[in-house]
């Protein structure tokens, strides 16, 4: 749907009653929940709000036939500028976990206050990072449990999409392909490249999955979470268990590098990371989590989920949150809500500027796509976008990372990582026509030079 059609949709459905003027920062969250209509009319009004930084779009429909909408907040909304990281925030995944849903549109409008009251964090935050947020991947879930009466809103009515799939185990299970690859074999990423049309061809993928992952593999994400509930956690890959055990500490090659994320946003968040918080149910079973942060596997193997998803199908890593035990609270309890996760939710953004980052270009500065990224001792690689820019999360460390791309020369760098910001190393690769134009070019001088020496 082009962006026209889609303000049309918005702007015809909703009044504006309680929009703030185009340039007043309104700084009052409302506690409610937002139905499909008023979600629509919030994310408007932050666009009305924020216009030169905001930008509404939908990745496709639910089911039902609901628009699986996105705000953008960045200083040039709508295009990918060169060397600019990308980050996500996915909420309502399950639409009977309705917290991060409203999480998600306090931010959304917090990001913009904020930034007009010229917030440095946030000012600095909007013109450096692309950052997309979408509050409900489920919104026909989320309408279906908001009907129920309070005391049933809790459990799994809503949970599905409209025909009864749990999108979080609907994703194409490549931990299983990995796993594989491990002992035989194989490419340790991008494992659905060159698949888009067997994605929708494929029955089993619900049409919210196509959407997202269709959005996953278009736009050159770094970084990103989505949002859950039932319990106070920051889960990190791999979900799923390489034995097929229910509980199995499953380590992805970038298992560090993931606590760490895990950390930045559990540190920040009260309940998290509070050592002596019980658990949220009686006979719950917490024992792999430490300091509010768990790996997926440790605590329950999940198949087909979108986190896992990110991490192999794409350059983006992806940790899942876990933001309340309650799934459906009462809505005047959402402010303390946001005043737990205001301040990791946007500590979590600024971890897409770690590691290290950079071009890959050829001798004539020209960029080169689709450049394979490595780090020696990680075998999980990235590659480079269509600007040949790229983004490498990592721990702080000593690093050999090599670029490299078919009919070039490959180059290797040395690299120490800080702990923030990420350091910026660029590649400038000689191909291999150069190689031998310029191998011919030495041997016709050394030549030359020996029939002078010689008298030929």
């Amino acid at each position: 749907m082009t962006w026209c059609r889609l303000l049309l949709l918005v702007c015809s459905a909703v009044p504006w009653a309680r929009a703030a003027e185009p340039g007043q920062a309104e700084d009052t969250l409302v506690p409610e929940y937002h139905r499909y209509t008023e979600l629509r009319r919030a994310l408007v009004g932050v666009w009305l709000q924020c216009p030169s930084i905001s930008r509404i779009y939908t990745v496709g429909k639910s089911s039902e036939g609901r628009e699986l909408l996105v705000i953008e907040l960045t200083d040039k909304p709508g295009e990918h500028e060169a060397g600019e990281p990308e980050f996500k925030y996915v909420g309502n995944m399950h639409g009977n976990e309705a917290v991060g849903r409203e999480m998600l549109v306090f931010l959304a409008q917090y990001l913009c206050n904020e930034y007009q009251n010229g917030n440095e964090t946030i000012v600095k935050l909007i013109h450096s990072t692309r950052i997309h947020i979408m509050p409900s991947m489920n919104p026909d879930g989320f309408e279906k449990a908001y009907s129920q009466v309070d005391d049933m809103k809790d459990w799994f009515v809503g949970r599905t999409n409209a025909e009864g799939v749990d999108l979080n185990r609907n994703f194409p299970d490549l931990d299983r392909i990995i796993y594989v690859y491990e002992q035989e074999g194989g490419p340790n990423n991008h494992l659905l490249k060159n698949s888009k049309l067997s994605v929708e061809r494929n029955p089993k993928l619900a049409p919210e999955t196509k959407a997202v992952i269709h959005w996953i593999m278009d736009i050159p994400f770094v970084l990103s979470a989505n949002l859950h509930g039932g319990d106070v956690v920051a889960n990190y890959p791999y979900d799923e268990t390489r034995t097929g055990s229910s509980h199995e500490y499953s380590a992805s090659p970038d298992d560090k590098i993931f606590k760490s994320l895990a950390e930045a946003y559990a540190s920040l968040n009260p309940v998290m990371s509070n050592p002596n918080r019980q658990p949220c149910r009686k006979n719950d079973d917490d024992s792999s989590f430490i300091d509010g942060t768990t790996n997926g596997g440790a605590w329950y193997s999940v198949p087909g989920g979108m986190q896992d998803f990110n991490y192999l199908s794409s350059n983006c890593f992806e940790i899942t949150l876990e933001l309340s035990c309650t799934k459906f609270p009462p809505e005047d309890t959402l402010p303390i809500y946001w005043d737990e996760n205001r301040d990791s939710l946007i500590n979590y953004i600024g971890q897409v500027h770690r590691g290290i980052k950079g071009f890959v270009r050829d001798y004539h500065q020209n960029p080169i796509s689709n450049a394979t990224i490595s780090v020696e001792g990680i075998n999980h690689d990235i590659t480079s976008a269509k600007d040949g820019d790229y983004w490498r999360l990592l721990a702080p460390g000593n690093y050999k990372v090599t670029a490299s791309a078919p009919n070039y020369l490959a180059i290797t760098k040395k690299v120490a990582v800080p702990i923030s910001p990420a350091v910026v190393l660029d590649f400038s690769l000689e191909s291999f026509s150069e190689r031998k134009e310029e191998e011919k070019a030495e041997i016709m001088q050394w030549w030359k030079m020996m029939s002078e020496t010689l008298n030929f």
